[in-house]
Formats: C-alpha cells, sequence, structure tokens
C-alpha cells in the first residue's frame, strides 16, 4: 500500500475509538501551522461533514485532480463519513486497486501523469462522480489558507511580518505581551484590523513536493530550496511563540540565533541612545 492511503485507516480508527470528538482533524506530516493564533471556523462548517481545500472550477469545470488538495482535512464523526471513507478506500488501499483506478483515475483526469491512484485523485473521483450526492456535505475551502501550498506562500512572510509589526507600532494593545491562556481574546482584536486584509499569515503551510519524510522530493524543486522553505516558515512559527516571552528569530534561516526585544517591542516610545 502507497503511504498516503494509510491515513484513511488511520482517521477511521480514531473516529471509532473517540465517539465524543466531534470532529476529526487530519494533517499530513509534510505541513506546519503557520498561524499560532487561528481557531478554526467551525461554526461555518455546521451543515458540512467534510472540509477540504481547493478550488471548486478547477474540479467539476476543469475536472483536474489537483483541484483540491486531500493532504489537510476535517471530517465530522458520523455515519456519513465512515460512508465517504470506505468508497474512498475503495480508489486505492491494495496493489491490485491501485493499478485498476490508476487507470480509471487517469481516462477521469486529464492532467494525472502518474498510474498508480492516490488519495487525492481518488477523492477528486468521489467529489466529480457523486457531485449531487456530496455537494451539501463538502465544503471546498478557499478562502483563506485552509492549507497553502509553500511556493505560494515562502516569498510573502517577510512582508508579512512586516505588515502585522505594522499594525502593532499603531496600536497599543497588540502588542502587550501576553499568556497563552488569554490568546483568544487578542486574536478577536487582530480581526477588526485584518478582516479586510489579504496579507495576513497563512494558516497552515504544506511542503507538497518537498518529501521531507522520505527524502525523495519532486525533481522540480532542489533540497537546498526545500530546506530552506522549511527553515523560513518553521522560524516564522517559532516567531510568534518567541514574541511572548520577548525572544526572536531576527533572520528566519536562522534557527540557532534568538535575540532579546526591546520592552514594548515594536514601539518606538522606549527607545534609549
Amino acid at each position: 500500500m502507497f503511504f498516503f492511503w494509510a491515513k484513511l485507516p488511520a482517521v477511521r480508527a480514531a473516529m471509532v475509538a473517540h465517539p465524543e470528538a466531534e470532529w476529526i482533524w487530519w494533517v499530513d506530516s509534510d505541513a506546519a501551522f503557520t498561524d499560532m493564533d487561528f481557531k478554526l471556523h467551525l461554526k461555518k462548517y455546521k451543515d458540512h461533514n467534510f472540509v477540504v481545500y481547493g478550488w471548486p472550477k478547477l474540479i467539476y469545470e476543469k475536472k483536474s485532480w489537483t483541484g483540491i488538495n486531500a493532504g489537510v482535512f476535517l471530517i465530522r464523526n458520523c455515519q456519513w463519513s465512515v460512508d465517504l471513507i470506505e468508497a474512498w478506500a475503495k480508489t486505492g488501499t491494495t496493489i491490485t486497486i491501485i493499478r485498476s483506478w490508476g487507470e480509471i483515475l487517469r481516462t477521469t483526469f486529464k492532467d494525472k501523469n502518474f498510474p498508480q491512484s492516490d488519495d487525492q485523485s481518488g477523492l477528486s473521483y468521489l467529489l466529480l462522480k457523486d457531485r449531487d450526492k456530496n455537494r451539501d456535505k463538502i465544503y471546498i475551502e478557499s478562502e483563506y489558507y485552509f492549507q497553502g501550498y509553500w511556493v505560494d506562500i515562502i516569498g510573502t512572510l517577510d512582508n508579512i511580518t512586516d505588515k502585522y509589526i505594522g499594525i502593532e507600532k499603531n496600536v497599543n494593545i497588540l502588542r502587550r505581551r501576553h499568556a497563552e491562556k488569554v490568546s483568544e481574546l487578542y486574536v478577536s482584536l487582530w480581526e477588526e484590523y485584518l478582516m479586510k486584509d489579504s496579507l495576513r499569515r497563512p494558516f497552515l503551510t504544506q511542503f507538497t513536493g518537498c518529501e521531507p519524510c522520505s527524502g525523495d522530493h519532486n525533481a522540480i524543486y532542489s533540497w537546498e530550496t526545500c530546506y530552506d522553505a522549511t527553515q523560513k516558515a518553521l522560524n516564522f512559527m517559532d516567531n510568534q511563540v518567541l514574541r511572548k516571552y520577548g525572544f526572536i528569530h531576527k533572520d528566519l534561516l536562522d534557527s540557532s540565533s534568538v535575540f532579546p526585544l526591546p520592552f514594548d517591542f515594536p514601539s518606538n516610545l522606549c527607545e534609549t541612545n
């Protein structure tokens, strides 16, 4: 069984083992949380049982297997979801099925360029072929980076940092150091300033193609490119935690150096000569 199919039995096992949990959240091992304050808008999905990041037009109009990313998803703990997992698993999970379904999926999705079936094209197939059945229960999220492609994100991290610092300079309460226990209060305060701004921290950054676990990265990326991008994302995330304690990585490519911040940073009121 190809490793990406292992998520389905793992998710199903979690659902059975934790009937008290309303949602199960799967995150691939090559993804990193890059907004430490973001809170999932679960009320937004109250009428849905499955949430995945993607672009509906790519799935339903262009019939592309890359119209969604199955590396991160929310699934409600209910019978409908168990049935979905079983239908999804039938498009892969054994060598015989992987080979036979590989041909079906390549016929359906003309941009699929490898012969084996995989979890993402299998889910895409269910979305496309059972659209009427699944449309009301599956939500394709595209309004924020529920899961973002690292190539699109890494180059924006410095600008995002500058944007947040610029807001903090003008709003005293936002730069106040605070305990994690009261973080939700500050998140709601930040929303007032970020609500209409597209330049905000990406919630999740996924290093698709870098294969950090197997090392068998896509040939279009160099190992150095993947490594540097991962370092930047992890230090960007780390800075959000360190800031609460008055420290920061000045250089997102330098994980080993941490520097103390001036009191009331980034205000200029307490600067000394």
